[in-house]
């Protein structure tokens, strides 16, 4: 068996993914880029480290960790660290798992898909109506400069954390135009947020069921609010949705194996 996993996080899953890992016997520790709190227990199986990791110093740490597997649960936007931890994985033949957390987006009317952050932003504020964006702080940039071209009010709501504050005070937003909180937030706290700021159009991830997507749209739908979502990026090929199948696999995979690809084919 697999002992020691990386459990590359961030998202509001990691805490129950270290627990259901360490409960089938493997040594797990927890990676986050930030150090917001996460309540991963106190079960001696499970360690936890905080800060940006680069290639280098991502290799660094599976060597000197001893890891045996990466499991990659961070956020499906987060594409820079997804591709670093699969080039690190394939070059210390290591096996490599992506965890995703299922969509529920349906073909619903009211709903606007983009293809990035700069056509949402276009879209968003077309308009003519204040926008609140629940993205997080790091792609607010074409949104603020959108807003200062229509002059249309932007309202952002951010994770309360130094880092997400930097961010904004770099780009000049007001604490009139910040919501500071941690979600997954209510249907109720995203309507008090929409009639507050008289918002006419929200921005959203494609962020599933763990982050609150559903509560975002119920709460835009009762508010006469249009919403504007920010596709996803392509999926890999293979990849887990469901924990138990990912528990089941992790147990029986031959330490032969040096991929999930490969456990399809011939492991």
């Amino acid at each position: 068996m697999l002992k020691t996993i990386l459990l590359l996080g961030g998202t509001s899953e990691t805490a129950t993914l270290a627990e259901a890992l360490a409960a089938a016997g493997f040594s797990v520790l927890a990676s986050t880029a930030t150090d917001v709190p996460l309540d991963i227990g106190n079960h001696p199986g499970i360690r936890r480290r905080c800060g940006p990791l680069d290639e280098v110093q991502l290799t660094q740490l599976v060597q000197t960790e001893g890891i045996r597997a990466i499991l990659d649960a961070t956020h499906p936007y987060a594409e820079i660290i997804g591709a670093q931890a699969r080039t690190v994985a394939h070059k210390l033949n290591l096996p490599y798992f992506r965890w995703l957390r299922p969509t529920v987006l349906s073909k619903e009317t009211g709903i606007t898909v983009a293809g990035d952050h700069f056509e949402a932003a276009a879209l968003a504020f077309s308009f003519g109506v204040p926008v609140l964006l629940t993205i997080g702080s790091r792609n607010l940039e074409p949104y603020v400069r959108e807003s200062r071209r229509t002059g249309i009010p932007l309202i952002a709501r951010v994770l309360e954390h130094p880092d997400s504050r930097a961010v904004c005070q770099q780009l000049g937003l007001t604490p009139e135009a910040l919501i500071f909180g941690k979600g997954p937030f209510s249907e109720e706290e995203n309507r008090l947020s929409i009639r507050k700021f008289g918002i006419g159009v929200l921005v959203t991830k494609d962020s599933g069921v763990a982050g609150g997507l559903p509560e975002k749209l119920a709460a835009a739908k009762r508010e006469g609010c249009r919403v504007v979502v920010v596709r996803r990026p392509e999926p890999p090929d293979h990849y887990f949705d469901k924990m138990e199948t990912l528990i089941k696999t992790l147990t029986e995979i031959p330490t032969r194996c040096l991929s999930a690809d490969s456990l399809l084919d011939d492991c």
